[in-house]
């Protein structure tokens, strides 16, 4: 018996406690319990317990309850300008109703908790706008600048394999344009309306590379963030990671990103348990991967899984024939370049590539003030590579070779020749033009 009643302390107890106001009738609608929540939601007296429900609130649903076993859920109350929301059910014992409850909260507070739900919902859309806004590629195959037949090549290769998910390992320098191709990749795939989360593996200290790419748990390590963070494998499920610069990454994270790979599961740094990610890979690297297999520096492995498409991007000395192309691209109109500019350009063996290319016409057309670029308004260091392109003729295009050869033919003629018709007329003829060839030739090198 001491028990029973224990037991019955326990749990009015309980009900005392609770945060949502509670009311219980027995089988014959008695007032039995209230809780203090109740009387501050409802205004209800607790006076009342030991009386009919019925002969306090005439309009109370609870007895209907009682009588017919349904639980009514979400029923809006107005009394004595308290507006509150109650859920009712009725109390089986042994399969027998022996009473009923009704549990309430205050409209005022679902309203704070829908007003905190939706602002809370509002903070991830605007997370999710944000992400979107930062991860959203800008290229497509369409941006590539080429007449290249090698480049061209690799662009049929790349648009093929971007409606697959195999994972692609693309090779080239800095500045060949490796990510532009990861880019339009993704643009191009069925992912496209997912994140495309580029990662510079060279960039991040190996100390938090692992915590970026896979994220930590709460009270995984000193400073760790509450309720943890996400790596880039998460934030990228269901779109695709592009790793660049891979080759610099250690041996223990690239065994992580190996498993990644094989199982589709990763584990944040001080997690028990893993997760799932659906994940495409585009890696990157301007290094020899091959060498460096060989030297122990990177798993061959993982080597395999990424190189199932494979693309080398050339240098921009392998393909000088787009650099017209590409200046016209990059040049706002109306600027121009001159011819000694354009030789120079076409002569410079540019090792940092398409981006080195870039950054030189952005600083001429900040230097020029008319919109005609002259050697001028290059920068420093190729000004000064001047002087070696106007000595060896052997490094200049073949057509600026031809026409100083002919300047100096014209220059050393004209000297030697008089200045009537008749004489100008035989040096033509002497020099196997006509005449009208001999005085335009005079006018484009300022001859006379």
């Amino acid at each position: 018996m001491v028990e029973i009643e224990e037991t019955v302390e326990w749990w009015k107890a309980i009900v005392q406690s609770m945060n949502d106001g509670v009311l219980v009738i027995d089988r014959k609608g008695i007032v039995k319990t209230i809780n203090p929540e109740y009387t501050r939601i409802t205004g209800v007296n607790p006076d009342i317990i030991g009386e009919p429900l019925l002969a306090h609130r005439p309009g109370a649903q609870l007895p209907e309850t009682l009588k017919d076993g349904k639980s009514r859920v979400g029923v809006y109350r107005k009394t004595r300008g308290r507006e509150y929301v109650v859920d009712m059910a009725p109390i089986l014992l042994d399969g027998e109703i022996i009473g009923a409850v009704s549990v309430c909260k205050s409209l005022n507070e679902v309203h704070k908790l829908t007003k905190e739900l939706a602002e809370q919902q509002e903070k991830v859309a605007e997370l999710e706008r944000h992400m979107s806004s930062i991860y959203k590629v800008r290229y497509t195959f369409e941006d590539i600048i080429t007449k290249d037949t090698q480049m061209k090549h690799i662009m049929t290769v790349a648009q093929k394999a971007a409606g697959t998910d195999l994972p692609i390992l693309i090779a080239g320098e800095s500045g060949t344009g490796k990510e532009l191709f990861a880019q339009a990749v993704h643009h191009t795939s069925l992912r496209r309306d997912k994140p495309f989360i580029p990662v510079n593996c060279s960039a991040i200290p190996e100390t938090l590379i692992e915590n970026e790419l896979f994220g930590h748990a709460e009270g995984a390590f000193h400073g760790a963030l509450a309720g943890g963070k996400a790596g880039l494998f998460e934030m990228a499920d269901g779109g695709t990671l592009f790793l660049d610069e891979i080759g610099d990454l250690s041996m223990d994270v690239q065994a992580k990103i190996l498993r990644a790979l094989q199982e589709g599961r990763i584990r944040r740094i001080g997690d028990a348990a893993e997760q799932r990610v659906d994940v495409r890979i585009v890696a990157a690297t301007h290094r020899d991967v091959t060498q460096m297999i060989t030297k122990g520096l990177f798993r061959s492995e993982l080597f395999y899984r990424l190189n199932v498409v494979s693309m080398q991007i050339p240098a921009l000395r392998e393909r000088k024939g787009d650099i017209p192309l590409l200046l016209q691209s990059f040049l706002p109109a109306p600027y121009t370049v001159e011819r000694d500019v354009m030789d120079l350009l076409t002569s410079y063996e540019w090792p940092g590539n398409v981006r080195e290319l870039k950054n030189v016409i952005d600083f001429a057309v900040c230097m020029t003030e008319d919109g005609q670029i002259s050697t001028k308004h290059l920068p420093e260091f190729m000004r000064k590579l001047l002087p070696l392109y106007a000595e060896n003729s052997s490094l200049l295009p073949l057509h600026r070779a031809v026409e100083k050869a002919e300047k100096t033919i014209l220059t050393n003629a004209l000297r030697n020749a008089g200045t009537t018709v008749p004489e100008r007329t035989k040096l033509a003829e002497d020099l196997g033009i006509s005449l009208a060839t001999l005085y335009n030739k005079m006018k484009k090198y300022n001859l006379s």
